[in-house]
């Protein structure tokens, strides 16, 4: 079970930051990056650790979603995805990281 219940995502990411997860994910074309270290990783290189979904307060339907991962080589880090039809991220990717 998750010890975690967070109230807004600026929260999460500066929770988890302060507990290791320093690296900033992203889901590319065919590779996720971190982007401080500059390392590639395959979505079977990285684990799921937490997932934490927020509404906004004025629409629900700006829904975001933080993502804590676990690298194989021990990289930790967040991946905020955003439910907005410009958050960026390759979704095909993210669904393709096992849950730890």
């Amino acid at each position: 079970m998750d010890k975690h219940s967070f109230t807004t995502l600026s929260e999460a990411v500066n929770t988890l930051t302060s507990e290791g997860y320093k690296e900033d994910f992203e889901a590319g074309e065919s590779s996720i990056t971190a982007l401080y270290s500059k390392k590639e990783f395959a979505p079977s290189d990285l684990k799921i650790i937490g997932t934490y979904r927020f509404e906004g307060e004025t629409n629900p339907s700006d829904q975001a979603t933080v993502f804590a991962l676990e690298a194989s080589d021990g990289t930790k880090g967040t991946m905020v995805m955003s439910y907005s039809s410009q958050h960026g991220q390759n979704v095909e990717l993210i669904r393709q990281i096992p849950n730890a």
